[in-house]
């Protein structure tokens, strides 16, 4: 799910530039691009159940982070599926 404006996330310093908001079953990924006199960031926040922890990832490392995750998810489609539980 994407979401553009959202108010469960407080806000602390300079507002973001952009903001995307991921939910899944359990947990909600907010993704923030902010800047501050260092130049700019995105700001990765995993909320699990009111748990939060941030990562603060340089934009000039983020090509080379979205190559990596391609990369993971380029094999994990060539992997047998997971058995869960309730199979």
């Amino acid at each position: 799910m994407r979401n553009d404006d959202y108010e469960e996330q407080p806000r602390r310093g300079n507002p973001p530039l952009h903001s995307e908001k991921i939910m899944t079953e359990r947990k909600i990924f907010f993704l923030d691009l902010k800047e501050n006199e260092r130049g700019r960031v995105i700001k990765i926040t995993e909320d699990v159940r009111g748990r939060r922890d941030t990562i603060m990832l340089p934009l000039e490392a983020a090509d080379e982070f979205l190559d990596a995750l391609q990369r993971i998810l380029e094999i994990e489609r060539d992997l047998p599926p997971v058995a869960t539980a309730a199979e």
